[in-house]
């Protein structure tokens, strides 16, 4: 009898982890490899599951596929490793009657998406695909996709090369939601539509919180619900992971996933084959439900947005000219000139104060402190940056919670200069995210829903700023990159320092299709040594001749020097004004004067052109 002629009225149980097993037996390299080297060893486990109660094994092939097996060197070995876990497997299952051989293909992408691209996930799901299909496995076995969008991929593509069974299974950071948000039930509909005969849960959760994610989940009326919980929650012991969980919890359980539904039945990672005997022997002879109780699914996501004291930045850009002035964190304790030039920002009329996150990887005071003191007590608005370098995803979110808590609504979201710059060469970047998902990840905050899938019960109302850099090579790639942040959700752009009014001309004419306003950065020079620094060590950063002799004229004059870099950044203004509302300034070396007087000469600037229209009028 077929596999879904028999889970029309069987519960199917299936396999546990093969890893988990190998693992144990001390084997620390790639798993798949062993369907050529060691076959013999990949068998026992098969037939150790068979006779512990599996009527459905998988094959030995997760991470056969050409992104996985290229951190072994072993790419070029897909077609083979699959073709041989898919004999020994089969081999396996004639020794026992009716049993059913799913050939298993793994996700590939986690929380960051950007590493592996959807092309290259068809490209490589096709590969390993072929192989699987053509030694006649009995249906197939997707599993682990945290991310949605790759297994409806993949979904459709396998439902098109075949008509044999397809079983999909989701896999959860928490209860009853997906990655993104979506309900669990509304994904598991979904995966039925697109052609999944069996839909369901693995990996990540353990029996408890799989049975509270199937209680929100109704009975499909075209396909079966399945669950491959996995034995516990790791602990990490002597740098391995240990999975501690009783094989006769798994017995307890039993009955509960039968009563949400489940058909097909196996375990993933800790699961052994004595946790699979646990479900076979509770289950054995026990009729799957026909019918079951739906515990709503609840959202906990509050209606109305985050009420914002302030107008976003974008739309301020839009409307009018705008000046944010960036002023860094002091590196040591003493903050009285940080706040001296924060007071003195504030009378110049910006529109915010922007922070950088330990620029150049140099530890400084936090600056969600200075911004918090900033605004609390200054009454000026802060632009706090947020960098990928120096937390993972878990830091990131809490920081994000936390700024939201404290009313600091606008970031700037950038991936941070690699730690080999700072004071700390040998410290660890984290990068757990590029600065494109964690724009993503925090315009999903602003949904109400955790970097999981979890709801917040607030939604956040960020302001993405994202930066830009034209000092490149070829601007037309630096505007593609642009044009890839606003798909993120960039509300707006920062660029880096502009030494150049033809350049800036340029940038305009690059970028004037684009809605998404631009701050044109710019940022006074100080002195002959600054400005030949600048041009001749920092990459993509080149001076005019003309003002690199205008700024060698001064000599050791720092006044001299100073009044020159200015009067050098007000012709930059100048022409910035005439092509863009928003003018970012850098503030050199904590002289917070300088950027003071460029943002009074920039409304005194607009002030004059009001009253030549008014006059004119």
């Amino acid at each position: 009898m077929k596999l879904l002629e028999r889970l029309k009225d069987e519960i199917l149980i299936g396999d546990g982890a093969m890893g988990t097993l190998l693992y144990s037996y001390g084997v620390d390299f790639c798993f798949e490899e062993l369907n050529t080297s060691q076959p013999e060893r990949i068998e026992q486990i098969h037939l150790a599951y068979l006779k512990a109660g599996s009527d459905v094994i998988q094959t030995n092939t997760y991470g056969a596929n050409y992104i996985k097996l290229a951190r072994y060197g072993l790419e070029d070995q897909v077609k083979k490793l699959n073709e041989q876990a898919c004999r020994i497997a089969k081999r396996a299952s004639k020794t026992k009657e009716q049993t059913h051989v799913l050939g298993t293909m793994g996700g590939l992408r986690g929380i960051r998406k950007q590493d592996i691209t959807l092309t290259e996930v068809k490209r490589t799901f096709r590969e390993q695909l072929y192989p699987l299909l053509t030694e006649d496995v009995d249906g197939l076995l997707l599993e682990t996709y945290y991310d949605f969008t790759e297994l409806k991929t993949v979904l459709e593509i396998a439902r098109k090369e075949t008509d044999k069974p397809i079983v999909a299974q989701l896999s959860l950071h928490e209860v009853g939601v997906l990655q993104d948000g979506t309900p669990l039930a509304e994904g598991l509909k979904q995966l039925a539509e697109l052609g999944a005969n069996v839909t369901g849960v693995n990996c990540r959760l353990g029996p408890y919180h799989i049975i509270q994610s199937l209680e929100q989940v109704p009975l499909l009326d075209h396909a079966y619900l399945s669950a491959y919980p996995n034995a516990s929650l790791p602990d990490y012991v002597d740098g391995r992971f240990i999975y501690e969980s009783d094989a006769s919890y798994f017995e307890q359980c039993a009955l509960d996933l039968r009563e949400q539904g489940v058909r097909l039945l196996g375990g993933c990672c800790g699961t052994t084959p004595e946790h699979i005997q646990a479900f076979h022997s509770k289950l054995k002879g026990q009729k799957p439900v026909s019918e079951k109780v739906i515990k709503p699914f609840r959202s906990e996501i509050t209606v109305q947005q985050t009420k914002r004291e302030e107008v976003p930045l974008q739309d301020i850009a839009k409307e009018r000219r705008s000046v944010i002035v960036e002023l860094d964190p002091p590196k040591h304790l003493d903050t009285q000139t940080f706040f001296e030039g924060t007071k003195a920002l504030k009378e110049a009329g910006i529109d915010a104060l922007t922070l950088a996150d330990n620029s150049l990887a140099s530890p400084r005071i936090s600056n969600t402190a200075m911004a918090t003191i900033a605004k609390n007590e200054y009454k000026t608005r802060p632009l706090v940056h947020l960098t990928c370098r120096d937390r993972n995803l878990i830091g990131l979110q809490s920081h994000l919670m936390g700024l939201h808590t404290l009313g600091l609504h606008d970031v700037l979201a950038v991936t941070g200069d690699p730690t080999k710059v700072g004071d700390f060469p040998g410290a660890s970047s984290v990068y757990d995210l590029s600065s494109f998902e964690l724009i993503q990840y925090i315009k999903q905050l602003n949904e109400g829903v955790s970097f999981s899938g979890k709801p917040l019960k607030q939604k956040c109302s960020f302001s993405v700023g994202a930066a830009f850099n034209p000092n490149v090579r070829h601007l037309e790639k630096a505007v593609q990159r642009l044009e890839k942040k606003i798909e993120y959700g960039a509300d707006y752009f920062i660029s880096q320092p502009i030494f150049s009014r033809v350049q800036i001309e340029e940038i305009y004419q690059a970028t004037k299709h684009l809605t998404t306003p631009i701050y044109i950065g710019i940022m006074p020079l100080v002195s002959s040594k600054n400005a030949e620094f600048l041009h001749h060590e920092v990459p993509g950063i080149k001076l005019s001749d003309q003002t690199r002799e205008r700024m060698v004229k001064c000599g050791t004059d720092k006044e001299s020097a100073q009044s020159e870099g200015i009067a050098i950044a007000k012709e930059l203004i100048d022409t910035a004004m005439q092509y863009f509302n928003g003018i970012y300034l850098i503030t050199p070396f904590m002289r917070y004067k300088m950027t003071a007087t460029l943002a009074h000469y920039i409304h005194q600037k607009d002030n004059s052109s009001i009253e030549r229209k008014v006059h004119h009028v």
